[in-house]
């Protein structure tokens, strides 16, 4: 497939540019909140993202124009004042499963803490190992994460690079105390903790779950639904793993809310045993989302 190539090229450090980019973002900002200002403003932001997002290339990678990955930014503005916003920003992510017309989520995460300074048609650039602004920073950052779980799922290990540079802006972020969401044990949820959680040693269970899952489980389907289910249902085991490791691991919440919900579907195609199977672990990993696999207990 069209990634394994991709990634032979990053492992070899070939240089390539030609071909799509590859994202296809649909940027949203939300100024329902805000009362009697400038309109204008937010719409042009909304433009210039999209297009700071779209029209750049973030990999040497080649992707074709119909490889590109849908995704979804949203941003809430809570509040502006003298040109500083305070924001929420929520970010899906799909890629396609092989050889079907099926979706599926590898992405979704939302982020209370997105606070930043923007001045109507300010441009926005990115230099590599220069962060010019905790905008830029935080879309940057979200950009290579969603790199980093497409690629995750089409080869072992293959998003590690895109996790590695997420965790690069997270480092230049902290020289900068006014910049919220990058401080360490802050927030169990921030930005700080997903990076490193993804690029620490016991983050390698979660990368290894996280391709049977996807490229020899949800792609196999269409060749062998049963072996495709069977795989997938296996890889699931590296969850319990992980949470006795990391209890309150960030990723085991990234699973519950990409996740959760399609794994109750397939498994609702399994057998009576593989159903309760099912049941027993998901109350164990997840007990606080029982009504979502209730469905799996009879």
């Amino acid at each position: 497939m069209r990634r394994l190539i991709c990634l032979l090229i990053l492992c070899f450090c070939v240089a390539g540019t030609a071909g799509a980019q590859e994202l296809n973002v649909a940027l949203t900002i939300n100024s329902d909140k805000i009362q009697g200002s400038n309109k204008q403003l937010f719409n042009t932001l909304e433009t210039a993202l999209t297009e700071f997002i779209n029209m750049k290339k973030w990999t040497t990678a080649t992707f074709s124009q119909n490889e590109r990955i849908d995704c979804n930014f949203t941003i809430i503005v809570n509040s502006v004042e003298n040109n500083r916003f305070s924001c929420e920003i929520q970010i899906q992510a799909r890629r396609p499963v092989y050889n079907s017309t099926y979706s599926t989520t590898i992405f979704n995460f939302r982020d209370t803490e997105f606070d930043f300074e923007y001045t109507e048609f300010e441009p926005l650039e990115h230099t590599e190992n220069t962060l010019d602004s905790n905008l830029t920073a935080t879309i940057i950052y979200y950009i290579y994460m969603i790199l980093g779980f497409d690629f995750d799922s089409f080869s072992l290990n293959g998003g590690q690079q895109f996790f590695q540079q997420a965790q690069q802006i997270v480092t230049l972020a902290q020289s900068n105390p006014s910049w919220n969401g990058w401080t360490a044990f802050a927030n169990k949820r921030n930005r700080h903790a997903l990076a490193t959680a993804l690029t620490e040693n016991q983050g390698n269970i979660f990368h290894t779950m996280w391709y049977n899952y996807h490229r020899k489980g949800l792609d196999e389907m269409s060749a062998n639904v049963d072996r495709g289910r069977t795989n997938m249902i296996s890889s699931l085991s590296a969850l319990s793993e992980l949470k006795n490791a990391r209890p309150t691991s960030i990723l085991l919440q990234l699973f519950t809310d990409c996740k959760l919900d399609e794994t109750v579907a397939v498994y609702s195609k399994a057998t009576m045993q593989e159903k309760q199977e099912g049941y027993k672990l998901f109350s164990e990993l997840f007990p606080a989302a029982s009504s979502r696999y209730e469905s799996l207990k009879n």
